[in-house]
């Protein structure tokens, strides 16, 4: 399938040093947590990785295929040089949110092929739901109910570029697959005089199997964060 020229090299090429592919400056807080887990990606066995995760892996390039929030990628290993299939996304969260690229890379290391029983979950139903509740509730749940609760349009049309499938919940509702088989529900009560807006994420009830605590946080983080982005291609 054919790229889009947005600059980025081919998986197969020459890597940046990581510091210059990201941006980011050496007292960054970003880069202990990064060089961590680029040291530790680039000791695995990729194949092991794509069988555990029933992926894909192209050996003459070096690259895995993934899916993430609607945008096929292809991630290149052992130097985790990310670009994205030519598609009408317009934003690519992998390729420009240094958070979304710690998400995937803990996912390749240590997460699973699963798929849920079809039920969803809030983060406190979870079993380490008490870790990281409140951090949660205001960098997610209350920052989706401040942005787009009183715009519900605004939220439908992103939620539609982006592909997502309409759920009935609240006002609005829309459910996203971040990764294969893991699903997020992002749900919205519109405000009025009387009440102010409201809002909750679900969580499909097979996430414990490959993410913990502190990625469900991020994840929620790394969705909401992209809304205003996709906004401006539309």
């Amino acid at each position: 399938m054919a790229f889009e020229n947005n600059g980025l090299k081919a998986c197969a090429e020459a890597p940046k040093p990581v510091g210059a592919q990201l941006g980011y400056e050496k007292d960054s807080k970003e880069r202990m947590p990064w060089e961590h887990y680029i040291e530790q990606y680039q000791n695995t066995d990729p194949l092991e990785i794509a069988g555990r995760l029933g992926i894909d892996f192209d050996q003459e390039k070096r690259c895995f295929t993934l899916n993430f929030l609607g945008t096929v990628y292809e991630i290149s290993h052992p130097d985790f040089q990310v670009v994205h299939h030519a598609d009408d996304m317009g934003f690519y969260p992998l390729e420009e949110m240094i958070y979304a690229k710690i998400l995937t890379i803990r996912f390749l290391l240590g997460g699973t092929k699963s798929f849920g029983s079809g039920k969803f979950k809030t983060y406190r139903e979870m079993p380490w739901g008490e870790v990281y509740l409140r951090q949660f509730d205001g960098r997610c749940i209350k920052r989706l109910a401040f942005s787009y609760g009183n715009r519900l349009s605004d939220f439908a049309g992103i939620m539609e570029h982006m592909h997502a499938v309409p759920v009935k919940h609240g006002d609005a509702a829309f459910q996203v697959e971040i990764f294969p088989g893991y699903e997020v529900q992002m749900i919205l009560w519109e405000g009025d005089e009387e009440f102010p807006p409201s809002s909750q994420i679900l969580f499909s009830d097979n996430f414990p199997v490959s993410f913990q605590a502190e990625d469900m946080a991020v994840m929620g983080d790394v969705i909401i964060g992209s809304l205003k982005s996709f906004a401006k291609v539309i």
